[in-house]
């Protein structure tokens, strides 16, 4: 039985994920895209752009957010006072972060997921009549989608795990922004709560371990239909 404390950060960790995850995607897709099919002037700074939260501290990533986006900062100023919008020290502002640093996964498994469609396909398409974007979404598309099932479940399974950023960004408050890596931060640093610790890392584990057990699942079933169709 998980405790209310345990069911709160686990509910925040599931919403801040998904939201990452969902809203990261249709820009997942095209700079996948954009990095598999296209070649520009400076395509090697822009790949390393998108994978540079894979190598950075996550606490520069934090810290690079809050004076972005957060309410004063050169983005999230301007959010606020014309939208309303604030990230800093909100669950959005979590989502945002964990967008951030499982983006470089997303691309990576989608990018790989267009490189390895068959060209012909669409160009046999195009011969037909097909416009571009009917090739795209009834043809590319498609054949991707074992791609972006893979890359959303990593993202989402990072998105989970992310706490550097996070509480640089967002601080650990309870009900807002403690997900679970916040949640077990709190009783680890608090003397003679292990056990609480301890509850919280096995049920990160858990559903670590279920999100890629449903990635592997997920995939297949979506190759199985992509061979099926063709």
């Amino acid at each position: 039985m998980l405790t209310d404390y345990e069911i709160a950060a686990l509910m925040l960790s599931l919403k801040v994920s998904s939201i990452a995850v969902l809203g990261s995607l249709p820009l997942g897709i095209f700079c996948a895209w954009l990095l598999a099919r296209v070649e520009f002037p400076g395509k090697p700074v822009f790949d390393s752009i998108i994978h540079l939260p894979l190598v950075l501290p996550p606490v520069v990533v934090g810290y690079l957010l809050l004076v972005t986006m957060g309410r004063q900062g050169a983005i999230g100023h301007w959010l606020y006072q014309w939208f309303g919008i604030s990230f800093s020290f909100s669950w959005r502002g979590a989502a945002l972060a964990a967008a951030v640093v499982s983006f470089p996964l997303m691309v990576r498994a989608i990018r790989q997921s267009f490189e390895a469609v068959d060209i012909r396909l669409e160009q046999a398409a195009r011969t037909l009549g097909s416009n571009r974007w009917r090739v795209f979404f009834t043809i590319t598309l498609p054949l991707t989608a074992p791609g972006i099932v893979s890359g959303m479940i990593i993202a989402f399974a990072r998105s989970l795990g992310e706490f550097g950023s996070t509480i640089t960004f967002v601080s650990n408050i309870p009900g807002e922004t403690r997900t679970i890596p916040l949640a077990m931060f709190s009783f680890i640093e608090t003397p003679g709560a292990e056990y609480q610790a301890m509850r919280l890392c096995i049920i990160s584990v858990v559903v670590a371990l279920a999100s890629l057990v449903a990635s592997q699942y997920l995939t297949q079933k979506a190759q199985q239909r992509v061979a099926s169709a063709c």
